[in-house]
């Protein structure tokens, strides 16, 4: 797998100054989580879901989460678990397929019992699988959890199969539990560290918890109360101190075009080539600009990834996270080793300060994030690369 793999190689070459590197299930798990993108969820009730997993990863798509949980009825489940056994070995029955070409796909479950049953069932074809997700995730829920993970680990000889908890239950979002909510779920994803590829935000529930939603011209955050919520779990779980974990950025509900209050959120610069207004305009239709501030305001307060509930998500996503030109040359500048005392310094651009102490782990993150999604040409933006996912 590779971001962008999706796109020739001839246009990759003419938008990329740095390609992005291929990985597999395999690979690091630090590369693994930046490497996550726009994971897209999808009902395990879905009778084509082989054929929609083939389908996404031909567009791009590189991680995706096959849900058992609050998208489909209490009374799908068992029959939702049956089709997910059918759809794994549609998947590695196809003599065509390559397993090392279909996106990371992992189980969102609704209890740890689930887990080790369906590792097993899989049967074979739990070599397709790259972990679970984890619902409702708390101290007091998230080891049986974690251990049952470890368990269908053991159990089917898998050298990894990775978790990724969700952070949605009311005790993060109230006020007087946060600080205890949040120290117990440091203490319970650092036992297991080894295994916690990415914690996810469940940011419609804790708009639940208040009887709120957002419309498609908030982001979430515009909803205070949602980020001051996010702005804690990123202090406690992603300091950039090495104890941090990948948090990924919330879902954006929206994909289809409402009737708006506000004027469109999208600059017209940009897209003021030829041909490619159009594009603004399509953007705009299908309310995909609050999406693009939000990717944009995610990665500023710290997350990478985002949670996705339509294909369409996909590609401004992973154009939004390929790192710029200019924000490679003054990361290389801060990290080179004969700055490793320090000192300040003019970008390379002659447009910043870069102070090399407190600016080098945002030099790391940015190099890690260079790794797998790559490093624009100089004069290409994001408008280039979001048409050229779009066009394949």
């Amino acid at each position: 797998m590779r971001h962008f793999g999706h796109v020739s190689p001839t246009v990759r070459k003419d938008l990329f100054h740095q390609e992005p590197a291929e990985f597999t299930g395999a690979s690091p798990a630090r590369v693994l989580a930046a490497a996550l993108g726009a994971t897209l969820y999808s009902p395990a009730t879905r009778p084509a879901l082989a054929a929609d997993v083939r389908k996404q990863a031909g567009r791009g798509v590189v991680s995706m989460v096959l849900c058992l949980e609050d998208s489909i009825s209490d009374a799908d489940v068992v029959g939702a678990e049956e089709n997910l056994v059918r759809q794994f070995a549609d998947l590695d029955g196809d003599p065509g397929a390559d397993a090392a070409e279909l996106p990371l796909l992992f189980i969102r479950v609704r209890t740890p019992e689930q887990i080790p049953d369906l590792a097993r069932r899989l049967g074979r074809s739990v070599r397709l699988l790259a972990g679970f997700v984890l619902p409702k995730f708390d101290e007091r829920t998230g080891i049986p959890f974690l251990e049952a993970v470890a368990d269908a680990e053991a159990a089917t000889g898998r050298d990894r199969l990775y978790a990724m908890p969700v952070l949605e239950t009311p005790e993060l979002l109230h006020l007087e539990t946060r600080v205890e909510a949040l120290a117990g779920i440091s203490r319970t994803v650092n036992s297991h560290r080894e295994r916690v590829l990415a914690l996810r935000l469940g940011v419609t529930d804790f708009c639940s918890a208040y009887g709120l939603r957002r419309t498609p011209d908030m982001t979430a955050y515009d909803v205070q109360i949602v980020a001051g919520v996010i702005a804690d779990v990123v202090n406690v779980l992603s300091r950039a101190d090495g104890t941090g974990f990948t948090v990924t950025g919330p879902v954006w509900e929206y994909f289809r075009s409402q009737q708006r209050l506000f004027k469109p959120q999208l600059r017209r610069s940009p897209f003021l080539e030829e041909g490619v207004e159009e594009l603004r305009t399509a953007l705009i239709e299908h309310d995909l600009d609050g999406l693009l501030r939000e990717i944009e305001l995610d990665r500023a307060n710290g997350l990478l990834g985002k949670t996705c509930i339509h294909p369409a998500h996909v590609t401004p996503v992973h154009a939004l996270s390929v790192v710029s030109h200019e924000e490679f040359c003054d990361a290389q500048d801060i990290l080179r080793p004969e700055r490793g005392g320090g000192g300040v310094m003019r970008s390379a651009y002659t447009n910043k300060m870069n102070e090399v102490k407190p600016h080098r782990a945002w030099a790391e993150r940015t190099m890690l994030r260079a790794e797998v999604f790559g490093v624009a040409k100089e004069q290409v933006g994001f408008v280039d690369l979001l048409t050229a996912g779009l066009q394949v």
